[in-house]
């Protein structure tokens, strides 16, 4: 791009900071009229509520004001291309998105729109495409070189399906061509691909692998919403009706919310409800790999029928002396462990279990959950490196 092509670009940002969401209402309902069958790709839940609309709108934002040195946005783009990767997104696609947003652009603009600024945008759009496409072909071929990787889709069978609470059970999936599967990073999650009869298309959504890996299968550990014909449920209902023996289609591990393996950092792992899941991973990977890292872990979660995994951390909680968990429930009943702690967690009041020197800190649940943790670890003087945070669905949460 040229220097008054990247003005023209600027030039937007006071109109995408007020009308950004229109522009990417009119997008996402101009493309899926021209190309229904990405409706198979796109998670239909988020485009109901409007988070994903709300999300590429932040992007479009971000890009704009910091259209003279994209670059600075790579921690921000390596999770975008993190995910394209686990839904198989190709190159060809980027042009379907390009066109649409750029029709949307003059259409929403209307005489605004002069052919100079088109022409910037399509240049700006083109440039980020091309780092995208960049990001995820690196991501491709790491996969693909790994023992076991592949790209695209795979049948997978379930062979073993477990309950861990009153609303979350584990699926246990092997390869149905009986192959070897990639290796991960504990935290990382599997994209898995279903047709749901009641929308009449395929759905894909993420789930964090919820166990150390095992050569043998993958876990994850699916959460089901209560509300089936909620969009946010359309998914997960689906899956916990299927059987042993049933089979799924499954992309290869991806994300950038890890813990490292080999480290020898303490850790804290701070857990809301079904953000248990890849903070598991990290934990079992830690005893396996024989490291046992200081490790802090504090999760909350409404009541022990809804706690998953209970029983497996209380285990590891009794036999490892590098571990201390704190667990608090919403409601607490009569009969309860008095280790449990009734409330939500508060890490003021916890400030000498959890400050501790060179300390990794992991946070995952929900959005509210993940702003208050974090928010609390900065009052505490932990710097922002050092926090991570992983948000289940379009990323709408950015701390400067």
């Amino acid at each position: 791009m040229n220097s008054n092509q990247k003005k023209l670009v600027t030039s937007t940002v006071p109109v995408l900071k007020t009308n950004g969401t229109d522009l990417t209402k009119h997008f996402y309902a101009r493309m899926f009229k021209h190309h229904p069958e990405l409706k198979n790709i796109f998670n239909m839940s988020h485009q109901a509520s409007g988070k994903q609309q709300h999300a590429l709108a932040g992007a479009v934002l971000a890009y704009a004001e910091h259209i003279e040195n994209p670059e600075v946005l790579i921690n921000v783009l390596k999770p975008i291309g993190n995910k394209h990767v686990s839904l198989n997104i190709s190159p060809d696609q980027y042009d379907i998105v390009g066109h649409h947003l750029i029709s949307s652009i003059k259409e929403v603009l209307g005489e605004a729109a002069t052919d100079e600024l088109i022409e910037a945008w399509t240049q700006a759009y083109n440039e980020l495409a091309q780092i995208m496409i960049s990001i995820e072909d690196d991501l491709y071929r790491s996969t693909l070189k790994k023992e076991g990787g592949w790209k695209g889709w795979r049948t997978f069978v379930i062979e073993e399906i477990v309950e861990e609470s009153s609303e979350v059970k584990s699926f246990y999936l092997k390869p149905k061509d009986q192959g070897s599967i990639a290796d991960y990073l504990p935290g990382q999650y599997l994209s898995v691909k279903l047709f749901i009869p009641g929308l009449g298309h395929e759905q894909v959504r993420q789930y964090s692998l919820s166990s150390a890996f095992n050569p043998k299968y993958y876990r994850i550990s699916v959460k089901k919403e209560v509300n089936p014909n909620a969009p946010e449920g359309a998914v997960s209902n689906v899956l916990h009706q299927k059987n042993t023996g049933d089979e799924i289609w499954v992309s290869a591990p991806s994300g950038v919310f890890h813990a490292g393996v080999d480290g020898n950092q303490p850790l804290v792992l701070i857990s809301g409800g079904i953000g248990v899941t890849p903070l598991l991973s990290m934990l079992e990977t830690n005893k396996n790999k024989l490291q046992e890292n200081t490790t802090v872990w504090l999760h909350s979660c409404r009541n022990e029928k809804a706690h998953a995994f209970k029983d497996q951390i209380d285990l590891l909680n009794q036999d490892s002396e590098w571990l201390t968990t704190h667990i608090f429930y919403e409601t607490v009943s009569k009969n309860e462990n008095n280790a449990i702690k009734e409330g939500r967690i508060d890490l003021a009041e916890l400030k000498d279990e959890v400050l501790i020197d060179d300390a990794k800190y992991y946070i995952c649940g929900p959005e509210v959950f993940i702003k208050v943790q974090y928010n609390s670890l900065i009052k505490l003087g932990i710097a922002q490196e050092n926090i991570l945070f992983e948000e289940f669905g379009p990323q709408l949460l950015h701390f400067n």
